[in-house]
């Protein structure tokens, strides 16, 4: 019988949830038998090394074991069937027990002929004992194999990945986790794991989504601030809207977490940080090459293939994802295909480099909206039933198209003392073309003589390029025995972009009239500082301030060729300078270890539209104040849960609302809100996660001369929807059949949107939504089954109020006002194959 090969494991710690600035202990082992072959199973001839990653929770069980380095499948086996068996001294931050991920190399050494080979005991350091060391005495006679003694471990802390202390009640710190079980159809769908949160869209399958978020009506990026591992996604002057950002081209399944923070509280959040802050941070937890099919109602199709580098981090990553159907009505098919991949380095000792690279082109067809008497009436141009109808649309014309291609270097390097210091350089190119009509044939009055109306149709198109860099300084001070993080960070971002907006004719599409076209160049330059202290045990304070100035330049090539002056040139040039100042500050109450009273305030600001800017030295800004206040509760544990609630009051120098004259939002002066929201996850290891919030927001528009005190009074914003629900849920377990390991979730999300105001004291019905999913795997075999809309809701994406013209250029035109919608999505089901698979050869 052959001796029990001995195993060598060295314990790496990588703790995974954010640093805080408190010290790290390490998980101790306190169990750790050895693996065991199976009896038919040869000793290696070479060592052979199986890398585990291991998640320990704060009870100190080892509850997820993934192999990241392959020895082959009978040792990948015996060294996972022990380390399920492994039990640790839960690892710290402070006094608070954390859930930590570690690797650890499981080295199968082969038998020396009548003697074993001890285990090497590694110091601190990791170092192995002296190669003077005594050799163990021979084995019994009876060649019997010898246990092998306990293994030593040696810990290093590598870094944390711990979300820091919130800023506010509303900056949430996400981990997407198991609630991507979900079905969603995009990434922007994850935004709704943050309270008070409603999308729209109008567009299509393409089109980027209207935000709906703490009261505002953000459109497509104008109040809300988003980022994609630090590279910013708002676009200057985009035709269809200043600030306008596509999160389609994200894959889903790369995103690991999101940071939402709900207000301007954070001294690092820039331009278009009005209602808030959205930030995706990428990773694949899952190794080895995925792909999955999926097929399902109106011709759906999706491809996405995964791959992770198994001896890699999660932070390294390829991802291909390829979408098309021809969408659930007439003028809503689509069409995109994107490319990720990061890649992160280590640059020495203390620095990490990651690369991440993105490229991505999609076409979509859109339905545009339709009138709801013609809906009622039967007279849509398709099939008189009441479904055919619904889902129908006017104009074939409508639609889009865009190309985006980023790259991204960021080198993160720690310093002496626990300070920090990150730098990164990004490049973006994108392009997209939009082509809408809200009105019909209603605003082209004066066709040239002896032709008719042309139609309204408005074709958007943006073109542009920008350079950045943004970096952040912590320097890791103390005082008084106690961290004192200081944060010092800058920004510097250059626009390069045409941007144009024309009419375009009902039939052929052929452009009449230019509504404007401008090439835009933006420069942004800002710093920030902020400091978190703690002058108390049961008391901190944070502050900061950030600057920011920008200077424009317009090229505007649609100037008349006559003025009151006499001819002159189609073309004009200016320039405008802006600069403002946003302090933010909190203060946090620790009234029991578990339950805190967090208070915030903080000024932000939107830049100017190019399209609206004049030659001026100093460029108008919208300036928007919030204060929040509200209580946090936290229990750590095998059983985690959170909860959060909060009031808050915002005001806004300079708000806008949709004008369906040009199809996008226009000014129309001060705004005001008042609104509270709540929100709790639980999670019981893997097994079980489960969030739901409920939020309320008022928006007004203020009485001309009434106190600034007075949110509540004054006419209500429309199309914003005073009170959302959202509920998110997923279950995993493990069934055996017919012997054999069966892995299965079932997965449900609920969305609930209250009636939302529309112009002229109309309001919106109420909406119910219930998604589920469903998958089963066995082995690298994974099925399953996806259903939007579950109930088959007939529902309004997209509502509105207004005069316009459908029924022809030669109709006459109905002054009065009337609802106008986008059909939502009925029930469509997905199901979908994928394969799990390593790409490691199995060894001999």
């Amino acid at each position: 019988m052959r001796s029990s090969p001995v195993w060598i494991p060295t314990l790496v710690l990588c703790v995974l949830s954010a640093t805080g600035e408190l010290p790290v202990t390490p998980p101790v082992p306190l169990e750790a038998p050895g693996p065991v072959l199976p009896s038919d199973v040869p000793a290696p001839e070479v060592p052979a090394t199986v890398l585990l990653r291991l998640t320990i929770d704060r009870a100190g069980e080892v509850s997820r074991v993934d192999v990241r380095q392959s020895a082959g499948v009978a040792f990948d086996r015996a060294a996972m069937n022990a380390a399920l068996r492994w039990r640790f001294q839960p690892a710290r931050r402070g006094e608070e027990a954390i859930d930590v991920r570690v690797d650890v190399p499981v080295t199968f050494v082969p038998p020396v002929h009548g003697h074993h080979i001890e285990p090497v005991a590694s110091g601190q350091d990791g170092a192995e004992a002296p190669p003077d060391a005594p050799v163990a005495p021979e084995p019994p006679a009876s060649d019997a194999p010898v246990a092998p003694e306990p293994p030593s471990f040696s810990t290093t802390v590598r870094g944390a990945a711990q979300a820091p202390p919130p800023v506010a009640v509303g900056d949430f710190h996400i981990p997407v986790g198991q609630l991507a079980d979900v079905p969603r159809r995009s990434a922007s769908d994850l935004m709704l794991l943050a309270p008070g949160v409603m999308l729209a869209n109008h567009g299509g399958e393409g089109h980027a989504e209207s935000i709906y978020i703490r009261g505002f009506d953000a459109g497509e990026g104008k109040d809300v601030e988003l980022r994609l591992n630090g590279v910013p996604l708002n676009e200057v002057s985009h035709a269809h809207g200043h600030g306008y950002a596509d999160t389609y081209f994200i894959i889903p399944e790369l995103v690991e977490s999101l940071r939402v923070t709900e207000g301007p509280y954070d001294p690092s959040q820039g331009d278009f940080g009005v209602a808030g802050t959205v930030e995706y941070q990428l990773g694949l937890a899952r190794r080895g090459l995925t792909a999955s099919l999926s097929t399902g109602s109106y011709a759906a199709r999706r491809l996405s293939l995964l791959w992770g580098p198994p001896e890699a981090s999660e932070a390294t990553f390829v991802g291909l994802l390829l979408r098309q159907g021809h969408g659930y009505g007439p003028n809503r098919s689509y069409a995109n295909a994107g490319l990720m991949a990061q890649v992160e380095l280590r640059v020495g000792d203390a620095s990490r480099l990651r690369l991440f690279g993105t490229s991505y082109g999609m076409r979509f067809a859109s339905p545009g909206v339709v009138r709801e008497t013609d809906v009622v009436d039967a007279r849509m141009p398709c099939a008189p039933d009441a479904d055919s109808q619904f889902f129908c649309s006017y104009d074939p014309n409508q639609g889009g198209a865009g190309q985006r291609h980023i790259l991204s270097a960021e080198l993160q390097s720690r310093l002496k003392r626990g300070g920090r210091f990150v730098q990164q350089g990004y490049v973006l190119l994108r392009q997209t073309r939009i082509r809408d009509n809200f009105t019909g044939f209603l605003l082209d009055t004066t066709p040239p003589d002896g032709q008719g109306q042309r139609g309204d149709n408005t074709e958007g198109y943006y073109r542009g390029s920008t350079l950045g860099l943004r970096g952040r300084y912590v320097p890791g001070l103390t005082l008084l025995g106690q961290p004192q993080p200081l944060e010092l960070g800058y920004v510097a971002r250059y626009d390069d972009v045409r941007t144009r907006s024309r009419r375009l004719r009902d039939s052929g599409g052929v452009p009449y009239a230019t509504v404007f076209d401008n090439q835009v160049r933006t420069t942004n330059l800002g710093a920030y500082a902020s400091l978190r202290v703690a002058p108390l045990s049961w008391l901190t304070l944070r502050g900061g301030v950030r600057l920011d100035t920008f200077l424009f330049g317009v090229d505007d090539f649609n100037r008349p060729t006559q003025d009151r002056d006499g001819p002159r040139l189609p073309d004009e040039s200016l320039e405008a300078y802006g600069f403002f100042a946003s302090p933010r500050a909190s203060a946090e109450l620790r009234l029991t270890p578990r339950l805190t009273w967090l208070t915030s305030a903080g000024l932000g600001a939107r830049s100017s539209d190019a399209a609206a800017l004049s030659d001026a030295e100093l460029a108008p800004y919208a300036r928007v104040a919030s204060g929040e206040t509200g209580l946090g509760w936290r229990l750590d544990g095998p059983l985690a849960l959170e909860a959060r609630g909060a009031f808050f009051a915002t005001r806004v120098s300079q708000d806008f609302v949709f004008d369906e004259t040009v199809g996008r939002n226009q000014p129309v002066g001060a705004s005001q809100r008042l609104g509270a929201f709540v929100s709790a996850r639980g999670t019981l290891r893997e097994r079980v996660d489960i969030q739901a919030s409920l939020a309320w927001a008022r928006a007004t528009l203020p009485v001309p001369g009434a106190s600034a005190w007075k949110l509540w009074d004054g006419a209500v914003m429309p199309y914003i929807p005073e009170l959302l629900g959202r509920v998110d849920a997923s279950l995993r377990g493990t069934t055996r059949v017919a012997g054999q390991q069966v892995d299965w979730n079932v997965a449900v999300g609920h969305s609930a949107i209250g009636p939302r105001p529309l112009p002229l004291d109309r309001y919106s019905a109420p909406i119910f939504l219930v998604d589920v999913g469903t998958r089963a795997r066995w082995k690298a075999v994974e099925v399953g089954l996806s259903v939007e809309n579950l109930l088959d809701t007939r529902w309004r994406e997209s509502e509105f109020n207004y005069v316009s013209n459908f029924r022809g250029p030669d109709a006459p035109p109905s002054l009065m006002a009337t609802r106008h919608f986008t059909a939502g999505a009925p029930r469509t089901f997905m199901g979908t194959l994928t394969l799990h698979l390593d790409l490691q050869e199995d060894s001999p």
